[in-house]
């Protein structure tokens, strides 16, 4: 089977349940929002918050898409870079433990943490540290990480840095690899129009991006329509349109696959991230279109069934059934 590597934002993340929303107001977080903060605030929300029961994740959206890929079945490999103190020995056994092959470097920065703070009411406060995630060089990315791989995927969030991430496409093509990319969000995408445009017609292969960041991409508010401009500059274009599902164009061929109508929609966090493992899985197994898209579907929606990014055994039984059916033309959007 062909082999996937991500490039992200190393990130651990630690999902707090909070009694009451008090803390929000103590540290002026609006409900709801993104928040990112200094190494000391960080500290501060995690020393209010140390009673209250929490858990551990790899997080970023890169590695949340490997993880998913891993658990389908998919060789994958994650590049990276955590700092060297207790996270970031925690980010690289879970790495480790899930199969996962690691190309992580050590940065000067304590590890990158996201603090997910969940209402009683299961709305979700993101209170972020990039800290060594966003130290990544070009001196890191050689073309010796790319052996043996069919594919690199990148998270949108990494064209913060444009230098490294256009060295770190431009070796992978030079390897022979395909290159993915998830728009990340409309912020990303208004933010770096020109760049993201630039590096998608010379370098990206296919392109994962819900309506809102198509629209900003091609300036087509309709989805079919910025599926069209999208197919102009990639091999590959994936539009997601929420609960109507996607709109996928490929040498041509433009088909629509639904979503799963039975998920229970608990919270969104990671469903981009979780249909682009699926889709990807599938074309690695080279599955027809239709057939990718569903099983992106179908990861997508049992992400949403749970708050953050983790579900449990039951659950991914539930997943490879689906997915058997989908391979012999069964179960199909």
């Amino acid at each position: 089977m062909k082999k996937v590597i991500g490039f992200g934002n190393a990130l651990t993340d630690f999902l707090v349940n909070l009694g009451t929303d008090s803390v929000l107001d103590e540290f002026g977080f609006g409900k709801g929002s993104m928040n990112l903060v200094g190494s000391e605030k960080q500290r501060a929300v995690q020393e209010a918050t140390a009673d209250l029961p929490h858990t551990l994740s790899l997080g970023g959206s890169t590695a949340n898409t490997m993880r998913a890929m891993a658990r389908l079945g998919t060789e994958v490999g994650y590049i990276g870079k955590v700092g060297r103190d207790s996270t970031g020995r925690f980010f690289e056994a879970a790495l480790d433990n899930l199969g996962i092959e690691p190309f992580i470097f050590y940065g000067q920065e304590r590890s990158g943490r996201c603090l997910s703070l969940v209402s009683p009411d299961g709305e979700r406060t993101m209170v972020t540290f990039l800290g060594s995630s966003i130290e990544t060089t070009t001196h890191d990315i050689t073309p010796a990480v790319f052996n043996g791989y069919y594919c690199l995927y990148v998270e949108g969030y990494q064209v913060q840095n444009h230098e490294v991430i256009e060295h770190a496409i431009k070796t992978a093509k030079e390897r022979g690899l395909k290159v993915a990319i998830d728009m990340a969000s409309y912020n990303v995408v208004h933010e770096n129009k020109e760049f993201l445009q630039r590096i998608v017609r010379d370098y990206i292969d296919i392109v994962f991006a819900n309506e809102q960041e198509a629209a900003a991409f091609t300036d087509e508010e309709e989805p079919v329509n910025a599926l069209e401009a999208l197919s102009k500059m990639c091999e590959l274009a994936v539009v997601k349109v929420g609960t109507r599902g996607a709109y996928i164009k490929c040498s041509g061929e433009v088909i629509h696959v639904g979503i799963m109508a039975a998920a229970r929609r608990v919270d969104t966090t990671g469903a981009g991230d979780f249909y682009a493992a699926g889709f990807l899985s599938g074309l690695c197994q080279g599955l027809s279109l239709r057939q990718c898209g569903t099983i992106g579907a179908i990861t997508a929606g049992k992400v949403i069934e749970v708050v953050g990014t983790t579900f449990g055994e039951d659950a991914w039984k539930e997943v490879f059934t689906l997915v058997d059916r989908v391979k012999t033309e069964k179960y199909l959007f």
